[in-house]
């Protein structure tokens, strides 16, 4: 699962299992103005994750593995960007 959402709490934890050999991971969506600054934790399974409080909504996301902007495979939802790409997107 891409994105674990605790409604409860309001909180997402997102999840990148995309490229564990990958040294950095950020997170970069609507709601951080599409600015990659979020840096995702490393885990030992090669995963990186991230929790965001988040509000009720659906938002737009892409990682930034190693520099490069990747739409998540396994994402509920993928919406067309205006550069010819995909977004991922999640509901909260």
């Amino acid at each position: 699962m891409p994105v674990v959402i605790d409604r409860k709490a309001g909180e997402a934890t997102f999840i990148f299992a995309g490229c564990p050999q990958a040294k950095e991971v950020y997170l970069a969506c609507e709601f951080n103005q599409w600015n990659p600054r979020k840096r995702m934790s490393k885990y030992r399974d090669g995963t990186f994750r991230t929790k965001i409080p988040l509000s009720p909504g659906e938002y737009q996301y892409k990682f930034v593995a190693d520099g490069v902007w990747v739409s998540d495979p396994e994402a509920d939802r993928q919406v067309a960007d205006p550069f010819g790409g995909v977004n991922s997107a999640v509901r909260i």
